[in-house]
């Protein structure tokens, strides 16, 4: 639903479109719609928003806005970034609110996932 004057859309830069595809697709389970050679859009993911083909990438090194992903199991998520070709900036750290980390994509983009959940221990690891 558009709400006046609230965020409604987000656009990102991405230097391999089809690897943005692949990475989001098998991370948080996105589809994707393509516009062209140069655009692929997302929607009903938190907002919605799309990919344009670009040699620029989001850091908050650079002064970025940084997109956060929330997450129910922290460590799972991780997981899945990892398998799917992402690498983790900054690990797992605990704030006021909770514990994130910091992952770029397969391009370079980066992002955080954060929860308040606290780590869950499994049988294994006692």
């Amino acid at each position: 639903m558009n709400e006046h004057e609230k965020i409604n859309y987000i656009e990102l830069p991405a230097k391999d479109l089809q690897l943005t595809k692949s990475f989001f697709t098998k991370v948080f389970n996105w589809s994707f719609v393509d516009y062209g050679t140069e655009y692929i859009a997302f929607s009903n993911e938190g907002i919605d928003g799309g990919f344009y083909k670009s040699d620029l990438s989001l850091s908050t090194a650079n002064g970025s806005a940084l997109i956060i992903f929330y997450s129910n199991d922290l460590e799972a998520t991780q997981s899945k970034i990892e398998k799917a070709s992402g690498a983790i900036v900054k690990p797992i750290f605990g704030f006021p609110g909770g514990r994130r980390f910091h992952f770029s994509d397969p391009n370079g983009n980066e992002f955080a996932v954060w929860s308040d959940k606290k780590r869950i221990t499994t049988t294994r690891e006692l």
